[in-house]
């Protein structure tokens, strides 16, 4: 058996723990209307976060629920939905049956997928894996799991988000950036919790500090990463909240997100062998 690193089970017994929350939002998300994404719930008409799903095998990574999967389901795709949370999946077996829906699912961590290589043409997450997962080895899995041609769509926090959101829970970001934009990628949850990891968008043109550095890699950023990794970025979504728009969370408030991105999409394309995406 592998030994998961401590971040996968940390975030694992957070889930396990938090499941429960996230039950009935679950819920209403699979609900037939329109798909809304994100922390604010923004329609899929505004947001233009889908990807093509008719005919083709999806896999999306930190499904939680289940909810994404779905809407893919109900638009002809063939999805399958991985968690790192047995609580979680619990949920969403739950779901399929109220709702009559069916897929596979399957527990097991995004850094180390259990599923034959070059299987898939749309791989999704939503706050799933793209967070809550290293990027250095979930984007390498994707790239592993995907045909060539295959796409790849994630939802992350806007990196200007993190750099203005406080450490202390409850308290919502600021318009003072806190915390240095080079060097980022994990963030530590309170009493050593969750981990969570975030990278901005270009590389510094110079190496990082020493202090900056540690083992992870020198490059810190989603586009070099993804091109590292056989991909060619095709879109960055910065999405802003309609008025009247509320969340749930309290570590952004809705002027905040109207005038700065909390939540970015990246989409990206797999290259062809040759060169071609």
């Amino acid at each position: 058996m592998v030994d998961l690193d401590s971040h996968v089970l940390r975030n694992r017994r957070v889930w396990d723990r938090l499941a429960r929350e996230y039950a009935e939002p679950g819920r209403r998300l699979w609900s037939p209307a329109e798909p809304a994404w994100g922390i604010w719930n923004i329609p899929e008409s505004k947001a233009n976060v889908l990807p093509g799903a008719a005919g083709r095998d999806v896999l999306e990574l930190g499904c939680g629920t289940g909810y994404v999967s779905a809407w893919l389901a109900r638009r002809g795709g063939r999805p399958v939905g991985l968690d790192n949370s047995r609580v979680q999946l619990t949920t969403a077996r739950r779901l399929q049956q109220d709702f009559g829906l069916a897929f596979p699912l399957v527990q097991a961590d995004a850094e180390r997928v259990p599923l034959a290589d070059a299987c898939f043409d749309v791989v999704i997450s939503e706050y799933g894996a793209s967070i809550w997962c290293d990027p250095y080895r979930w984007i390498p899995e994707v790239s592993r799991l995907l045909r060539p041609g295959g796409e790849l769509v994630f939802l992350v926090n806007g990196a200007i988000l993190m750099l203005c959101a406080p450490d202390e829970e409850g308290r919502p970001a600021t318009d003072r950036l806190l915390r240095p934009y080079f060097g980022m990628l994990r963030c530590e949850g309170p009493q050593d919790e969750s981990v969570d990891f975030h990278l901005g968008h270009g590389d510094p043109s110079e190496a990082l500090p020493e202090t900056l550095a540690g083992p992870w890699p020198s490059e810190r950023e989603y586009i070099r990463l993804l091109r590292t990794n056989g991909f060619e970025v095709e879109d960055l979504l910065e999405l802003r909240p309609p008025e009247g728009s509320a969340t749930r969370y309290d570590f952004v408030t809705l002027g905040w997100a109207q005038r700065w991105p909390s939540e970015e999409v990246w989409k990206a394309r797999k290259r062809a062998p040759g060169g071609q995406a």
